[in-house]
């Protein structure tokens, strides 16, 4: 703690604090003190006496940006399924925010777990370099990390993204409206860029229409329902929908159902959720395989700890497209 505190130049007492997660630290300090002991390779020994028996401590850590999804929760299902194999344990900590999940990975590398599983909700993770360094494999997953070369896996969200779209290409729809969340993050862009390779085979990649018909930055069912109701107010509105994530197509769905059209016009959304099928219609989905994304990631984690080191890598898992109903609306005929 003296060498993190001298590198900052604060008190050991608050190196401490930040350590404990006590209050009377300011942010600003309690960030800088955070950097140190990445950039440092300070590790808290919380297992020392453990630690004297065995290098390993039989625990893993998983830090995702939100937990009772039901993405995540299968993805933790898949993660536990491999490590409860190796007798190990998960431990799960959420970070919706990048000071957060930066904490919250300082906090699990403190506790000296074997290796690191991360969803990310930050855009650097440079900081996790010292405990690569020291022999902890990390694996990302849903999106690459920034900062550090590590072992990732992803979904085809480019590819499932193209598959929602030729998929209402071929009940006749081109006039298609697209709600997600914003375009900066990894897995909207992908898909976006899914969605106009489609497209592009119309050659209207680059069409004004197609752009207007985006209504991008909904972070909320309420927000994906406003968004849906704002593309009905078109002088020409889309005569179908491809939703981005759940929530957007729960959203969209409530407004198609609100403006009396949830038979008139197509919806396929990106993710399965659980009330997906008691829709009216049911919602024709691109559904993840997180459970497999989870056991994929844990398996890489695994395998590094057991001494294989190729140079990281990237795994692409394939979407499957559920049919429903809602996506099977044909365009209406005027």
């Amino acid at each position: 703690m003296k060498d993190v505190a001298a590198h900052v130049g604060t008190s050991i007492k608050s190196v401490s604090r930040v350590l404990n997660g006590e209050e009377g630290v300011s942010a600003a300090t309690k960030e800088r003190i955070l950097q140190a002991m990445a950039e440092l390779g300070f590790r808290r020994n919380d297992l020392a006496r453990g630690l004297r028996q065995s290098d390993r401590t039989r625990t893993v850590g998983l830090a995702l940006p939100q937990a009772g999804t039901r993405f995540h929760d299968s993805l933790v299902h898949g993660i536990d399924e491999i490590a409860a194999a190796h007798g190990s344990l998960v431990l799960t900590a959420s970070s919706r925010t990048a000071a957060r999940e930066r904490e919250t990975l300082v906090a699990l590398c403190s506790r000296r777990v074997d290796g690191l599983i991360v969803v990310p909700a930050g855009e650097d993770h440079a900081f996790l370099r010292p405990e690569q360094h020291a022999g902890v494999p990390v694996v990302f997953v849903d999106r690459p990390p920034h900062g550090i070369e590590a072992d990732t896996v992803l979904t085809d969200h480019a590819g499932g993204a193209r598959d929602a779209t030729e998929h209402l290409l071929r009940q006749g729809h081109t006039r298609i409206g697209v709600i997600g969340a914003d375009a900066r993050i990894f897995s909207v862009a992908e898909r976006i860029e899914g969605h106009l390779s489609a497209l592009s085979a119309l050659r209207a990649r680059e069409a004004p229409a197609h752009r207007e018909l985006m209504r991008l930055g909904a972070e909320s069912a309420p927000e994906a329902l406003e968004a849906c109701l704002d593309l009905f107010r078109l002088p020409e509105p889309p005569t179908a929908l491809f939703t981005l994530n759940n929530q957007c197509t729960i959203g969209a769905a409530r407004a198609l159902r609100g403006l009396g059209r949830s038979d008139e016009v197509a919806l396929v959304g990106f993710d399965d959720f659980e009330t997906a099928d008691l829709i009216d219609p049911p919602v024709t989905v691109i559904a993840q395989d997180a459970e497999e994304i989870g056991r994929t990631a844990a398996r890489l984690m695994f395998e590094r700890m057991a001494g294989h080191s190729p140079a990281p890598g990237r795994s692409v898992l394939p979407t499957r497209l559920i049919v429903r109903g809602s996506g099977e609306i044909p365009l209406p005929v005027t």
